[in-house]
């Protein structure tokens, strides 16, 4: 009688808890959708959608929120161009060729990189690595694209390795055993068996990745610039959703006013590149489930 009454009483914080996050997520949700559709009634959705100007803060105003897509795309394609090779070829390496020794004190110091502030790796990519791009490429703005997605691509690689490792050690060991045992190299092995294995799960961390670089706000509010231009130029400043969020977040506009609701309309576009994304996910890994089960 007891342990049911502990069983009851987990199960009801277990539901409290779930409740909680649900609740806030609903709450999120409905503070973007009341202030979106009030930014919506006296802003065309179609000029929202279409116009390829935002200047909402100017004497003429324009509502386009293209420019901000773009930069978010471009820095987030840097981001996933650097992180993507390098996470993926260390944890093929973790996985397949380094020491047992090296793998477990390696991949927590990789980790590390995951807890550092975001704001230093901001500054780090405005003081130090656009200077040095700036001595390949003189022409290079002080503040772009190319420097703030490099080093969100930094930021972003524990995520590609920890997770791919991760897939490829799940991988049962017979089919690594099997492969050896056919003559194949760690190199064939590795790209033949154990990638396509562990396939949903290096896809799912690339997604994760992705999702983390779209949502990144101080390295781009620090060194990407804020002039929303509508450019895949990476040598320009242009502005992001978040870097702009942060701009009248932290600015003088007025609460409640057309301009400040700019940020809800953002945000919900935010929101909607998140979710397509993560949907995206699951049906991927759904689908390789599939084929491999």
């Amino acid at each position: 009688m007891r342990t049911r009454t502990q069983e009851n009483i987990i199960e009801t914080l277990l539901k409290f808890a779930t409740s909680i996050t649900i609740l806030t997520t609903i709450g999120i949700i409905g503070v973007l959708l009341y202030e979106t559709i009030s930014f919506f009634k006296e802003v065309s959705i179609i000029d929202f959608i279409t116009d390829k100007e935002w200047t909402p803060l100017f004497a003429q105003k324009h509502f386009g929120i293209l420019p901000l897509v773009s930069g978010t795309i471009l820095t987030t394609l840097i981001a996933i161009a650097v992180a993507l090779p390098i996470g993926l070829t260390i944890a093929i390496y973790l996985n397949m060729y380094a020491p047992k020794g090296f793998r477990k004190s390696f991949k927590p110091m990789l980790e590390v990189l995951a807890a550092v502030p975001t704001v230093v790796y901001g500054f780090f990519a405005l003081t130090v690595v656009t200077p040095f791009l700036q001595t390949i490429y003189p022409e290079l703005s002080g503040f772009n694209s190319l420097s703030a997605g490099i080093v969100m691509g930094i930021m972003i690689i524990p995520f590609v390795s920890s997770l791919s490792e991760d897939a490829l050690y799940a991988v049962p060991k017979t089919l690594k055993e099997a492969s050896f045992g056919m003559g194949a190299t760690r190199f064939q092995t590795s790209f033949k068996v154990m990638v396509p294995a562990a396939s949903s799960g290096i896809i799912v961390s690339i997604i994760l990745a992705i999702s983390r670089a779209i949502g990144e706000t101080m390295i781009v509010a620090i060194a990407v610039g804020q002039q929303p231009r509508l450019t895949f130029d990476p040598t320009v400043p242009i502005e992001t959703i978040t870097a702009y969020i942060v701009q009248v977040s932290m600015g003088d506009v007025p609460h409640g006013s057309l301009e400040y609701r700019t940020i809800f309309a953002a945000g919900i576009t935010l929101f909607i590149f998140t979710f397509l994304l993560n949907t995206v996910s699951f049906w991927i890994k759904k689908k390789f489930h599939e084929k491999y089960d």
